[in-house]
């Protein structure tokens, strides 16, 4: 029993110890502004109240206080989850589709908008019948005349 205490003792004063440091917490926040909440998706680490969220702040914290730099905690993360655990993935062929594939579909969009627009007007086009004598007010009168004499 006493050995308990005196390890949860131990715990908490590491953890004080651990969050008085304000360099840390910076260095923490900064780290966390850079990387994704992996259940939200649009919400960085640091903005997120997931349950993941605080275990992925608390891995970061482990890793930070075992003496790794962010750029090896960033590594670490990259390895574990991919390239999507980065707020902001680097532009390389792997992402493309994630950089580049919001402004494809919007071209793509575009250009079949354009397409249907131009279909339509040909459609419309083609379905209207030249004008001919029968249509003309004059035509008309001929034609009438025509029934008439008959």
């Amino acid at each position: 029993m006493m050995g308990m205490l005196v390890a949860l003792l131990f715990a908490a004063s590491t953890a004080f110890a651990a969050t008085a440091d304000p360099a840390l917490d910076a260095r923490l926040k900064s780290l966390e502004s850079e990387l994704r909440c992996l259940v939200c998706q649009n919400q960085t680490l640091a903005e997120s109240n997931a349950p993941l969220a605080e275990d992925l702040r608390r891995e970061v914290r482990e890793l930070a206080l075992s003496g790794k730099n962010d750029d090896e905690i960033r590594a670490y993360l990259v390895a574990r989850y991919g390239d999507f655990v980065l707020y902001k993935p680097p532009v390389e062929p792997v992402t493309y589709l994630l950089w580049f594939g919001p402004f494809l579909l919007l071209a793509a969009g575009a250009a079949i908008w354009f397409a249907l627009l131009r279909r339509r007007a040909a459609m419309a086009e083609s379905t209207r019948e030249p004008p001919d004598a029968t249509t003309t007010p004059a035509g008309e009168l001929a034609r009438a005349r025509a029934i008439l004499d008959e």
